[in-house]
């Protein structure tokens, strides 16, 4: 086709359709973070090595509102929520979790200091994004990643679940601000999947991370975690909300530390009282049952392989195909829960009605 001689709507049309193809390559996409929780977050941002840095490293988000950038195809890096900030301008500033050690607001290229629960991103690889919600490092408050307008298998990741309830008493932080993972608390090769340990065959999940994948069955509980726990999705933007269910306590110093003991059957520590045959516990606090293997945390709240768990604070989580997690508002995250829910997108009406339009008037100019 001879451009020179086509009309001036048809150059238009051009110009449009191409935009539309590159727009993608060239913003990547937007992040929007969002804070649910009963305090203010302050967000920390660590782009990885040859990523630019976006336009804020750190910042502060009150409670109930937000914030958006925007990152270029090809960035990778991370994100998390720092809690119990002090900050005077004096560069001397510090958190109480996820600390980066910048003395400012601005994080300023330095990573969290764990334990602190992250989400996972690179941007466009192989047309491809792929983000995670990780606890490799711990816990330190629950945090969802939403992605919308994309297409393929775009699963909404996280944690909704208060670890820092259920914290054992070796693993806990700050008072019970935050939940160590079991590499930082006791450093041993088994648990860092390191020396002896450093390949997927010889590094197994621990009963620390058993733990943490039972309450966040889609977040990464250790080093080798990643058929269960990596999402992928083309031409997306994704949303991050720290407490998107029932609100998060800054501190949980009331809640009464628990010691976790392995078991064949079940094993509890509390008021609860279980059957090590069934799994199936009982108790006069918050009333759980399961059908397999388990441990019990605090006053008769167990995790297992048990068909559902119950908090007290009302927030309840699932387990089989098909189940969501249900959100203050009685809203629900879909693909959240555990099973089969990943959430599937395609583009929009919108998109893909302006790229079929563009094509036939390309075969009929």
């Amino acid at each position: 086709m001879d451009l020179s001689s086509s009309s001036p709507s048809h150059f238009i049309l051009s110009l449009s359709f191409a935009f539309l193809v590159l727009s993608r390559g060239v913003l990547g996409a937007t992040f929007t973070f969002v804070n649910k929780c009963e305090y203010t977050v302050w967000p920390g941002i660590l782009a990885n090595a040859g990523s630019p840095t976006l336009q804020s490293t750190g910042f502060e988000l009150p409670q109930d509102s937000s914030r958006t950038f925007t990152a270029p195809t090809g960035w990778s890096g991370r994100f998390w929520g720092r809690t119990s900030c002090s900050f005077d301008g004096s560069e001397s500033g510090s958190c109480g979790t996820g600390d980066c050690g910048s003395g400012e607001v601005e994080c300023n290229g330095a990573g969290a200091a764990p334990p602190a629960t992250l989400a996972e991103f690179t941007l466009g690889t192989g047309g491809q994004d792929f983000y995670d919600v990780s606890l490799v490092d711990g816990y330190n408050l629950p945090m969802v990643v939403e992605a919308s307008g994309g297409s393929g298998m775009c699963a909404t990741t996280g944690c909704v679940t208060d670890l820092n309830q259920i914290c054992p008493t070796e693993l806990r932080s700050g008072g019970g601000e935050a939940c160590r993972s079991a590499c930082e608390a006791f450093n041993k090769p088994e648990y860092c999947c390191s020396g002896a340990y450093s390949t997927p065959a010889t590094c197994k999940p621990s009963m620390y991370s058993q733990m943490f994948k039972s309450a966040c069955p889609r977040s990464y509980s250790y080093a080798y975690d990643d058929p269960t726990s990596t999402f992928t999705c083309s031409g997306a933007d994704y949303t991050v909300t720290f407490c998107p269910s029932t609100p998060s306590q800054k501190s949980t110093k009331d809640t009464t530390p628990t010691t976790t003991t392995p078991s064949d059957g079940g094993s509890y520590d509390g008021t609860g009282v279980v059957d090590p045959a069934t799994g199936t516990s009982s108790s006069s606090g918050q009333m759980v049952s399961g059908s397999g293997a388990g441990l019990e945390y605090g006053s008769g709240t167990q995790y297992g392989s048990g068909s559902g768990t119950e908090y007290g604070s009302g927030t309840e989580t699932q387990s089989g195909s098909g189940s969501q997690a249900m959100l203050a508002d009685g809203s629900y995250l879909a693909g959240l829960a555990m099973g089969e829910s990943a959430r599937v997108l395609y583009p929009t009406a919108l998109h893909f009605s302006a790229l079929a339009a563009t094509l036939v008037l390309f075969v009929f100019l």
